[in-house]
C-alpha cells in the first residue's frame, strides 16, 4: 500500500460508552490518500467512475446528549480505473466545522438538546443545529454535493480529488435538504427543503450548468419533516407525511416530533416545471418514509416504490434508559419495521392503490441511476441489523418476477449504501456491480468490495483493504468517469 497523503484532525472528544461513538461507529480523525492497496481477488477493468459515502463523524466532545446524526460530514471515496484504485477520505469543511476547530470545541448542540444550549445560533430548518453536511452525496454537473438533512448549504467537492469547492451559490434561504435527485438523462438536479414557517417547503430545479431554473413553493398546512423525494421522466412528487413537530412546542424553542396516524399520508405531484397551482395532490395510508426508489409514467398513472414504515413511532429498545432506548429505537430498521412498498396515483382519477412488495425490514436502497424517472425492474435494498442502525446484508429485488436474491455481509461485517456501478458498455439495466464500504470488526479493518449485481449471492468478486478501519455510515453515489469529463474545464 502506498499511503501519498495523511493528515491527523484536532479532536476534544472524551472516552465514551455511547453505543454510537464505540465499535463501528467509532469516529475517524486520519485523513488518508491510499493507493496500491492489498486486493483480494482481482480489481475488474470494466469499470470506470467514483463512489463515495458520507456518514456522521463528530470530530468534538458534544453539547448535551450525543445523537448519532449530529457528527461532522466526512466523505470516503474509491475511484476506479483500468483495473486500478485509489481511495481518499476527507472531511467536508463547512462553515461549523471551520468554526469548532479554531475554537477546540463544540459550539452546537445536537437534535437530542434543545437548541438554546447551542454557544453559536445555526440556521436552515432547524435554528440552533449545526449544519454538518453529513447525510447525503450526490455528483452534479461533474462536482460532489454534500447536504444535511435538515437542510442547510450545499457544499461542492471535487469528486476524484475531494478538495473543497465552497458552498453552493444558488442556495435558498432555507437551505436543501438532503436527497437532491440527479436525473442522469438531462443533467438536471431536483431538490426540496422545508421550514418551521409558511410555506414550510419548497420545490427547484438546477440546469445541468449548476443554475437554479426553477424554484416554487409546494404549501403544507404546518411543519414538517420530508426526507427524501422522487421524480418521473415528467413529473416531482414530495410528500406531507404525518410525522412531524408539535407546533404548540415549536412557539417555546423545543422540536420534539410526534406521529399522528389519524392523518393520512399526502402526496405533492407536479410538472417537472410546474408551480404551486399546478400540484395535484393525492391521499393514502399514513406512514413515514425515509427514502424513495424511483419512481416512472405508466399510462395514466405514476409508479413510485419506497419502504413504508409499519411503526413510524416504536417503543423504546428494553434494557435501556428511556430516553436512549427511544433514540436506538428510531434509528433501527427493525423497530419502525420499514418495507419495500408501492404507491400508484392515477393522473386522471385521482385514485391510489398501494402493494406490499416485500415483508421482510429493509431500506437504504439503489438502483441502476440511467433508469431513473422511468420503469425500473431491480432494487437493491439492505438489511439491518436488529436494534442498530447498521448494515448486515443485502437483498436484489427483480420487481417483473417477484424473486429476490440475498447476501449477509458475514459475521461482525457492516455494510454501506452500495450504489449500482454500470459495466462500461453495459447491454442490461442489472449489468454491473454493487459498490459498498465493508467495516469488519472481527478483523479490525474495512474493505471496499464490488459485488456483480447479476449474481449477489456470490458474494464479492474483489475486497480492496482500507489504510484504515473506518467509521459505519450511511448515503453513497456513484458516478461514472465519463460522466464526470463532461465537465472536466478545458
Amino acid at each position: 500500500m502506498a499511503v501519498t497523503y495523511k493528515n491527523i484532525v484536532k479532536t476534544s472528544l472524551k472516552v465514551s460508552h455511547h453505543p454510537y461513538l464505540n465499535g463501528a461507529w467509532t469516529p475517524n480523525f486520519t485523513e488518508y490518500t491510499a493507493t496500491d492497496m492489498e486486493v483480494i481477488g482481482r480489481i475488474p477493468d470494466d469499470i470506470d467512475g467514483v463512489y463515495i459515502r458520507n456518514t456522521e463523524n463528530p470530530v468534538q466532545e458534544p453539547i448535551g446528549h450525543y445523537h448519532p446524526f449530529d457528527g461532522d460530514g466526512m466523505l470516503h471515496s474509491m475511484s476506479f480505473k483500468d483495473g486500478k484504485a485509489e481511495y481518499r477520505n476527507r472531511f467536508v469543511r463547512t462553515k461549523g466545522f471551520n468554526a469548532e476547530q479554531e475554537a477546540g470545541a463544540a459550539l452546537w448542540a445536537g437534535i437530542a438538546n434543545p437548541p438554546s444550549m447551542s454557544v453559536r445560533p445555526g440556521w436552515g430548518a432547524q435554528g440552533g443545529v449545526k449544519d454538518a453536511s453529513s447525510t447525503d452525496v450526490v455528483i452534479h454537473a461533474g462536482e460532489v454535493v454534500s447536504t444535511f438533512w435538515q437542510c442547510g448549504d450545499g457544499y461542492r467537492l471535487d469528486p476524484y480529488t475531494l478538495e473543497q469547492l465552497g458552498t453552493e451559490s444558488w442556495t435558498p434561504i432555507d437551505g436543501i435538504s438532503a436527497h437532491p435527485k440527479v436525473d442522469e438523462r438531462t443533467g438536471e438536479m431536483l431538490f426540496f427543503n422545508y421550514s418551521t414557517y409558511p410555506p414550510y417547503q419548497h420545490y427547484g430545479v438546477v440546469d445541468s450548468n449548476n443554475k437554479l431554473v426553477h424554484y416554487t413553493p409546494v404549501p403544507l398546512p404546518g411543519p414538517r419533516l420530508p426526507h427524501d423525494m422522487a421524480f418521473s421522466e415528467n413529473y416531482s412528487i414530495l410528500a406531507d407525511l404525518p410525522m412531524f413537530w408539535d407546533p404548540e412546542q415549536l412557539k417555546e424553542g423545543r422540536y420534539h416530533a410526534g406521529y399522528h396516524p389519524e392523518m393520512p399520508t399526502r402526496f405533492a405531484i407536479l410538472p417537472r416545471y410546474g408551480n404551486t397551482e399546478d400540484i395535484q395532490w393525492f391521499e393514502a395510508s399514513a406512514t413515514f418514509v425515509l427514502h424513495w426508489m424511483n419512481a416512472y409514467e405508466e399510462g395514466d398513472e405514476i409508479v413510485l416504490d419506497g419502504y413504508f414504515q409499519d411503526n413510524p413511532d416504536p417503543e423504546p429498545l428494553p434494557g435501556l434508559p428511556r430516553a436512549a432506548g427511544k433514540m436506538m429505537a428510531n434509528i433501527d430498521i427493525h423497530s419502525f419495521q420499514s418495507k419495500l412498498h408501492r404507491w400508484r396515483f392515477n393522473l386522471k382519477t385521482g385514485a391510489v392503490n398501494e402493494q406490499r412488495l416485500d415483508d421482510r425490514a429493509l431500506e437504504f436502497g439503489t438502483i441502476n441511476q440511467q433508469y431513473a424517472g422511468r420503469k425500473h425492474r431491480y432494487i437493491y435494498s439492505v438489511w439491518g441489523e436488529p436494534n442498530w442502525f447498521l448494515f448486515s446484508g443485502m437483498v436484489k429485488h427483480d420487481l417483473d418476477t417477484g424473486e429476490s436474491w440475498s447476501l449477509a455481509f458475514g459475521e461482525q461485517r457492516f455494510g454501506s449504501e452500495a450504489p449500482f456501478a454500470p459495466r462500461i458498455n453495459a447491454k442490461d439495466e442489472d449489468d454491473g456491480y454493487l459498490v459498498s464500504f465493508i467495516t469488519d470488526m472481527k478483523e479490525n479493518r474495512s474493505e471496499c468490495v464490488l459485488i456483480d449485481a447479476k449474481d449477489i449471492e456470490a458474494g464479492p468478486v474483489c475486497r480492496i483493504i482500507l489504510p484504515h478501519r473506518i467509521c459505519s455510515g450511511t448515503h453513497a453515489t456513484w458516478a461514472s468517469g465519463e460522466s464526470i469529463r463532461r465537465y472536466e474545464k478545458k
